[in-house]
């Protein structure tokens, strides 16, 4: 029989993997199908014909029926690069009470917590199934979850609620933000500056299209919210751009200018309506791009599109989390996850994992050893309400 890891050990192993969103996650998604098979689980992979170096990885334990609770994670995490690192990022060191390392918080702790239960599922043989979905490119927009879901319909059982394992210190959250981003490759005509009336500057064009974008905020910001916007911080829709490149030289107008423009929506928020005042404001500035050259041109392509979590009437997860945690506040976070996406799907989905989200991302990030052991409590109490 093979080993059966501890919570520490799982996360140790998966944490070694560098699986940042850029580079593969395969050696990461052999090692658990490894593990798993080691235990008599079936794994199932989804690998992504786009990018031959990512794969998804789902699995149930269990009587063959529908109705599984799912444990979803992500297996991405975000660069180190850059970050001034007291520990080694791809090891676990515990000290002050802390566990230090790259998805320590977000989220491969709670990865290996799912892990954990879900071998241990197998074991105690529950009278209730427990599945879990390990998903891919969460930190560039949630975009390995949905073929995930899709691919998990008809190969294993539908499950019923999904507990998405994000940081939130435990608590349930039943709401998030949706997010849409395109990337915006402003394509100007470039003449020496002193002819600027005769150019398009892609440089300048862009800013059009950014201030655009810290005016609707402000308008956002001085309107009423609704009540469900009243919820998040801040309580309002908001646009971002977060990096721009263009322009050759100082003298020319620039020929090309590179950003990514998206949003981060509050639910409640017709999707629809924003994308269409996007794409609208676009049409408006490159309409009069071509009225000075006829080459100039805005192209867009989909970076992400990541719906919001919208809080459910007694649902089924949100019910599950808050008897296994004991919290009964109200909590939405502005973060995205696929929970949004698993709700979309048909299941019932909450936000409740261990961690603080404000060390996911940082330099020495780390979650507290009384979180990872919180997080251990959880998945017991699952256990038990399984069997």
């Amino acid at each position: 029989m093979a080993q059966r890891l501890t919570p520490l050990e799982l996360m140790t192993k998966l944490i070694s993997f560098p699986t940042v969103s850029r580079d593969t996650n395969l050696p990461l998604v052999d090692w658990v199908e490894g593990y798993l098979d080691g235990h008599g689980i079936t794994s199932h992979r989804w690998p992504d014909p786009d990018q031959p170096h990512k794969a998804a990885l789902y699995a149930h334990v269990g009587p063959e029926v529908e109705g599984a609770v799912v444990l979803s994670g992500h297996t991405d995490v975000v660069p180190v690069d850059g970050q001034p690192w007291d520990t080694d990022p791809w090891s676990v060191i515990e000290k002050d009470g802390r566990y230090y390392g790259r998805g320590t918080c977000d989220m491969k702790g709670y990865d290996a917590l799912a892990i954990w239960a879900l071998v241990e599922a197998h074991y105690v043989g529950v009278s209730k199934p427990l599945q879990l979905a390990l998903s891919f490119d969460e930190e560039v927009g949630c975009t390995g979850a949905p073929p995930m879901i899709a691919a998990m319909q008809g190969v294993v059982p539908k499950g019923g609620l999904v507990i998405v394992g994000e940081p939130s210190m435990m608590k349930a959250v039943t709401g998030h933000k949706g997010g849409n981003a395109w990337k915006t490759h402003v394509v100007g005509f470039e003449m020496h500056s002193s002819l600027q009336d005769r150019s398009v500057s892609a440089i300048h064009e862009a800013a059009r299209l950014i201030s655009w974008a810290n005016d609707m905020n402000a308008a956002a910001a001085a309107a009423t919210p609704g009540v469900m916007a009243a919820m998040f911080d801040p309580p309002f829709t908001t646009w971002h751009v977060g990096t721009i490149t263009g322009g050759t030289a100082d003298n020319i107008t620039a020929k090309d200018c590179h950003f990514n423009m998206g949003y981060r929506a509050v639910p409640g928020d017709d999707t629809t309506v924003l994308d269409k005042a996007w794409l609208d404001k676009v049409a408006e500035v490159e309409a009069a791009m071509k009225a000075i050259r006829p080459e100039a041109e805005i192209r867009l392509t989909p970076k992400f599109a990541v719906p919001p979590l919208l809080p459910e009437d007694m649902g089924a997860a949100e019910s599950l989390a808050r008897a296994l945690t004991g919290d009964n506040g109200s909590h939405v976070v502005s973060y995205g996850t696929e929970a949004g996406q698993f709700q979309d799907a048909g299941y019932s989905a909450v936000v409740c994992g261990p961690g603080d989200i404000a060390q996911a991302h940082q330099p020495n990030e780390y979650i507290e050893v009384a979180q990872f052991q919180a997080g251990h409590q959880f998945m017991r109490d699952l256990l038990i309400r399984l069997a």
